[in-house]
C-alpha cells in the first residue's frame, strides 16, 4: 500500500512515516499543500493523510483542489483543531475521514486500512484464487490448506498479484504500489522479492502461480502466459 503524507511538522511526519514503513507501507512525504497536491497529481496512492494547518496552501484548499481535479484517492485529514465546524469543513471539501491530534498510531492505522478497503470493492477480508487464500485481517496465507509464512512485504506483493489476477504487472507498477519515491528502480529488489515469494507459494506445489513475462513483468495465473 502506498501512502502520501502531507504534513509540515517534521517530528510528526518522521514518526508517522517510520511507523507506517514498519508496517511495510510505502510512504511519500510532502511538507506543504502545493507540494502534496503535485505529488498526488503524478503518483497513484491508496490513501492520502492530509494535515489541515500547512504552509503555502492549507489542507482544506488542497483537499478541495484534489477533488476538483478528479483525484478521488481516500483522504484522511489530521488536525489539532477539535471544533466540530472544522471537521464539517474538512468533510465538505471532500475528505473521507478526520482524526484529531494527538492520536494513537493504532487508530490511524485502522482508519487507513478502512479507507483503503473502501477504495476498491474487490478488496475484501478474504482473497481466494487457485487454491491460494489470503486473510487480509490476520495477514495469513494458505495454499491448499497449508499455512505459508510471509513477511509483510511478501504479503503485500502477493496481495497485489492476486488482486490483479491474469494481468501483467511491470516492475514500475509494482514499485509504484509497494515502494516510495526513493526506490531505486534499477536495483534488483523486486526480482529478489518475487523469487522469495515463489519459493514459498510455488516450490512445494505442482502448479506454479507466479510467472515471469520476459521483458515485461510478472503475472499471477494458473496458466503459463
Amino acid at each position: 500500500m502506498r501512502i502520501l503524507l502531507i504534513e509540515d511538522d517534521r517530528k510528526v511526519a518522521a514518526a508517522v512515516s517510520k511507523n507506517l514503513k514498519a508496517e511495510s507501507f510505502a510512504v511519500d512525504v510532502a511538507d506543504d499543500g502545493l507540494k502534496g497536491e503535485e505529488f498526488a497529481s503524478i503518483n497513484e496512492y491508496d490513501v492520502i493523510i492530509l494535515d489541515v494547518m500547512l504552509p503555502v496552501q492549507d489542507g482544506w484548499t488542497t483537499c478541495a483542489n484534489l477533488r476538483r481535479d478528479k483525484i478521488m484517492t481516500p483522504i484522511l485529514m489530521l488536525t489539532a483543531l477539535g471544533d466540530v465546524s472544522d471537521k464539517i469543513k474538512g468533510l465538505d471539501t471532500g475528505a473521507d475521514d478526520y482524526l484529531t491530534k494527538p492520536f494513537h498510531f493504532g487508530e490511524l492505522l485502522a482508519r487507513i486500512r478502512s479507507l483503503a478497503r473502501r477504495k476498491s470493492e474487490v478488496r475484501t477480508a478474504l482473497v481466494e484464487k487457485f487454491g491460494l487464500r489470503l486473510d487480509i485481517n490476520t495477514h495469513k496465507a494458505y495454499r491448499e490448506g497449508q499455512e505459508i509464512t510471509l513477511t509483510a512485504k511478501e504479503f503485500a506483493l502477493l496481495e497485489l498479484f492476486m488482486l490483479n489476477t491474469g494481468r501483467i504487472l511491470s516492475r514500475e507498477t509494482i514499485s509504484e504500489h509497494l515502494w516510495d519515491m526513493n526506490f531505486e528502480r534499477r536495483s534488483n529488489v523486486i526480482e529478489s522479492f518475487v523469487k522469495f515469494l515463489r519459493q514459498k507459494i510455488d516450490r512445494d506445489f505442482e502448479r506454479p502461480l507466479i510467472h515471469t513475462v520476459r521483458g515485461v513483468g510478472y503475472t499471477f495465473s494458473d496458466q503459463q502466459p
